[in-house]
């Protein structure tokens, strides 16, 4: 009986140890990437501006050639919602809406997952003009993970799983956008 006593009590200690951790740690975590593009600022973005456009470089919408696509909304514009439904669980469904845009230079979308687990992010797309004379594209992603599921950030290399998929996405935008027109 002493044996159980101990052994519960060092199970509540961890387990209020991990909370109070947790209070402490950030719940909050963010990744860009960027890629030099041989395109003018004005031609990325009035490719980059349609939200359709994105399934021609995630990496997301990849995995999955039979996703399920709905649209809400002139694309291109601010409240434009594209929305996706998949059998893969790494693709799950979701929307994205475009929620401001900076003609020439930024892209705010609200990513809004409800399966396999709901949770809200923010993503954008900005652009600039680099030294060399291409534009560069950065791709960012801002997501919060609520105490006491924060403690999941100890284990889970945000930057490195989100950042890897962005940067294929951007590095497949940079292959799309710089081959030569068919003609």
């Amino acid at each position: 009986m002493k044996l159980i006593k101990i052994i519960l009590i060092g199970f509540l200690l961890a387990v209020a140890l991990l909370l109070l951790a947790a209070l402490l740690l950030p719940s909050s975590y963010q990744v860009e990437r960027s890629v030099s593009i041989n395109k003018s600022k004005d031609q990325l973005f009035s490719y980059l501006v349609l939200l359709k456009n994105q399934d021609n470089f995630s990496v997301w919408m990849a995995l999955d050639p039979n996703v399920k696509k709905t649209y809400q909304g002139e694309d291109g514009t601010v409240g434009f919602v594209s929305a996706w439904q998949s059998e893969k669980q790494e693709v799950g469904a979701g929307e994205q809406e475009i929620k401001a845009i900076r003609t020439g230079e930024r892209i705010d979308y609200e990513l809004r997952f409800l399966e396999p687990f709901a949770s809200v992010a923010q993503a954008y797309m900005q652009l600039e003009p680099d030294s060399s004379g291409q534009t560069k594209v950065s791709w960012g992603f801002q997501g919060h993970m609520p105490y006491p599921m924060n403690l999941l950030l100890l284990v889970m290399d945000m930057e490195g799983l989100i950042g890897r998929d962005l940067q294929q996405g951007l590095d497949k935008l940079k292959l799309l956008l710089e081959q030569p027109a068919a003609g």
